[in-house]
């Protein structure tokens, strides 16, 4: 299961997670080698988060993991966990943030058994404060954190984003998170509680934009498939579909402009710098457009990056995991699964050269390694026989 190789295979990790921003966290520890226990409740109505276990979400979500069933409102349940956690690195949950104080198993808790233990948690809004208690859901957070605001075509009104950037974007964040207070625990010798939040997780993401209003207190409005501040940057019809230009700056517009046999436009006072192309977006889009609808989206791009302009083609996903350079840096990753066969799941966007991560195993069943990671902890056979017919298991 696990790979010295690895560079986190030293480290253990309890996952008490769910739904996907706990799982997005737990998956880059994972990935890179940790030996991850996923534990779950016994009842199997907690095995229908993201689709059920069997579908595509949740198979790429838990994949390199161990798994093992256990009741934490039962006491024998809790001395279980508390009895892993004394051997373990790292617990990650994203329960609502009074419910691990509810089960005992809170920071202060975790830290009376294991000092070196570093506690990830994620929640919808923060560990305290005064939504610390509201229930997350990333369309919220996507709202709240100014994400649809700038989303969408001018005038049409707010759009969520087409994936769960806020429950993504936390999940990375507390990874990053743990693995810095790993780095730490090696010079202090002590772990400590990481946290990070959907809400928060949303407002950092929105870089550049947040900055306008924090530094010069400019409200972001919506720009649809122009970058909100550099032109032309955005997307373009072309005699087959579309294609996204990215030619901000007086030297990058030359290029455009000589690839598109359109050096007249260099002439023209309406875009003869940034804040001039600014200001006559609309004109100069409706410029170039008239020019790339003339050609293939597969012609533009072998001419503009020839020309030094960077540009793609719009992909849907199919598209995009046929693309010979996806398939060259491997985002599509194979794994062997018991029911499913091979399959394939999304890849890691990070490569070590040395010591690359591996897809060692889908995703287990549920309660699949109770019985081995009880035999670790030194229960015989008939008490683990005996903890499963109390429900404990």
């Amino acid at each position: 299961m696990t790979d010295p190789s690895l560079p986190l295979s030293r480290f253990k990790v309890l996952d008490l997670t769910r739904a996907r921003s706990g799982p997005t966290c737990v998956r880059q520890l994972a990935d890179w080698g940790a030996d991850v226990v996923k534990i779950e409740a016994p009842d199997p109505a907690g095995d229908g988060d993201n689709g059920g276990r069997q579908s595509s979400d949740f198979q790429n979500l838990h994949r390199n993991k161990r798994a093992m069933t256990l009741n934490l409102k039962a006491p024998e349940g809790r001395d279980i966990f508390m009895k892993l956690v004394a051997t373990a690195d790292v617990v990650v949950e994203n329960y609502r943030p009074r419910v691990k104080d509810r089960l005992g198993i809170d920071y202060d808790s975790l830290k009376s058994v294991n000092p070196r233990i570093v506690l990830g948690s994620i929640s919808g809004f923060g560990q305290d404060g005064p939504y610390a208690d509201r229930p997350g859901y990333d369309q919220v957070a996507q709202g709240m954190g100014g994400l649809m605001s700038v989303t969408g075509l001018p005038g049409h009104g707010p759009v969520r984003a087409g994936t769960a950037i806020a429950d993504i974007t936390a999940g990375l964040y507390c990874a990053m998170g743990v693995l810095a207070a790993l780095l730490e625990r090696e010079v202090s010798g002590e772990g400590q509680w990481v946290d990070s939040s959907l809400l928060a997780a949303q407002v950092a993401v929105m870089d550049f934009q947040a900055a306008r209003w924090t530094v010069d207190r400019e409200v972001a409005p919506q720009a649809g498939n122009d970058h909100p501040l550099y032109m032309p940057t955005g997307m373009f019809e072309t005699g087959d579909g579309f294609i996204n230009i990215a030619a901000s700056g007086d030297t990058m517009f030359a290029r455009l402009c000589e690839a598109l046999g359109t050096a007249d436009l260099l002439d023209d006072p309406r875009f003869a710098d940034g804040p001039a192309r600014g200001t006559n977006r609309a004109a100069l889009s409706d410029a170039i457009g008239a020019v790339t609808r003339t050609r293939s989206t597969a012609e533009w791009v072998e001419r503009l990056n020839g020309a030094g302009v960077p540009s793609g083609p719009v992909y849907s996903l199919d598209a995009t995991f046929a693309d010979p350079q996806v398939e060259h840096i491997g985002m599509a990753a194979p794994v062997d699964h018991p029911t499913r066969g091979r399959i394939a799941l999304v890849g890691q966007p990070v490569r070590f050269h040395r010591t690359p991560w591996r897809l060692r195993n889908a995703c287990p069943e549920m309660g699949e390694h109770t019985d081995s990671i009880l035999a670790g902890l030194g229960y015989g056979e008939d008490e683990i026989e005996r903890l499963r017919e109390r429900g404990v298991l």
